[in-house]
C-alpha cells in the first residue's frame, strides 16, 4: 500500500464517515489521529460498529471488504488503513 497526495483529505472524509454514521457527535474529526487504533485500547469502537462503518463505506465509496477477517481486521486497524483501503479499492 502506498501513501498518496489524496490520502490526507480522503482520512479527513473518512473521519467525519465515523462520526456521522456512529453518532460520535461529542467527537471532532481532529480529535482522531489517523494513526490510533479504531478498536479496543484506540477509539473503544465494537463489532457493531465496525460492521455499520463497513455498510457505510460500502454505500460511500463503493467499496467491498472481504470475509476474511485477518485482511479485513487489517484495513480496520486504523484511519489511515481505511483511507489506503479505499483508495487501493477505487484505483482497481
Amino acid at each position: 500500500m502506498q501513501y498518496t497526495e489524496k490520502a490526507p483529505e480522503l482520512e479527513q472524509e473518512i473521519k467525519q464517515l465515523l462520526i456521522s454514521c456512529l453518532s460520535l457527535e461529542d467527537l471532532a474529526p481532529e480529535q482522531i489521529d489517523a494513526e490510533q487504533a479504531l478498536f479496543v485500547d484506540g477509539l473503544g469502537l465494537d463489532s457493531i460498529d465496525a460492521l455499520e462503518l463497513g455498510l457505510a463505506l460500502q454505500q460511500r465509496y463503493g467499496v467491498s471488504m472481504t470475509a476474511d477477517a485477518a485482511q479485513t481486521r487489517q484495513h480496520f486497524a486504523s484511519i489511515r488503513a481505511l483511507a489506503l483501503f479505499v483508495a487501493n479499492q477505487r484505483s482497481k
